[in-house]
């Protein structure tokens, strides 16, 4: 077994917007009479998709979504997030990053990106980083009926990784997710794969007993060790 693919989280991976989805929920409880509490918010829905965060909040708030009144918030929250993303002079995007990205593909490596978010808004922010192109798989929550913790968006993605290069015959334990959330670690373990937890939202010490390899930011990543794990020395019989 070697590593051939990492799958990329996008929501606190790549770019550093936890606070603008906790003001827009917050936005949108209050627009329905609702009392938001930060730690709650972050409690359900960090690393799931919209659609199941928000029906699990507003169950928690005595409320039932109807499948429109469900998308309607999921719309006014997304239309809420580009704009957001549009007036900010420079995205928040995570330091290491680009130099990580280079590094993986110097390494032959392909990648792919999983994501509860909708296209609309993992698009337009990969284009503006000029990303999009290193991306060839992007899985997000349009492509997908379950969420993180389900490991649906995972298996997908492994399966467009090969439709799109048959000779690889990909299998989820050749590949390496990253992911910040327990959701998403969550996700990426029950799909088969090792995991790289990235301690951008939760502290390292909440990560580390569920993941293979837990770092502070993705420049401390020794990528060579993290190969050798995949193909490990045989070992040599006297």
């Amino acid at each position: 077994m070697v590593l051939k693919a990492v799958i990329f989280d996008f929501n606190g991976i790549i770019i550093n917007d936890e606070a603008i989805h906790l003001e827009l929920i917050a936005q949108l409880l209050l627009s329905e009479n609702l009392r938001p509490d930060k730690s709650e918010i972050q409690e359900v829905c960090l690393g799931r998709s919209d659609r199941a965060g928000l029906q699990a909040l507003w169950e928690r708030q005595g409320r039932v979504l109807t499948p429109e009144s469900l998308q309607g918030l999921m719309e006014k929250k997304s239309q809420g997030y580009r704009q957001a993303i549009e007036a900010l002079a420079e995205l928040p995007i995570y330091p290491d990053l680009v130099d990580f990205i280079l590094k993986l593909r110097l390494e032959n490596l392909h990648l792919a990106l999983v994501s509860g978010a909708l296209r609309q808004e993992v698009e337009p922010v990969l284009r503006q980083i000029e990303l999009f192109s290193q991306f060839p798989v992007l899985v997000t929550g349009d492509d997908v009926t379950s969420s993180k913790p389900d490991p649906e968006g995972y298996l997908l993605a492994v399966q467009q990784l090969n439709a799109q290069n048959p000779q690889l015959e990909l299998t989820p334990e050749e590949c390496l997710a990253i992911e910040d959330s327990p959701a998403g670690i969550e996700a990426a373990r029950r799909a088969g794969m090792q995991v790289l937890g990235v301690a951008n939202t939760y502290p390292v010490h909440m990560l580390q007993r569920r993941v293979d390899w837990v770092v502070d930011t993705l420049g401390e990543l020794e990528l060579d060790r993290v190969q050798a794990a995949f193909n490990p020395t045989p070992a040599v019989s006297l």
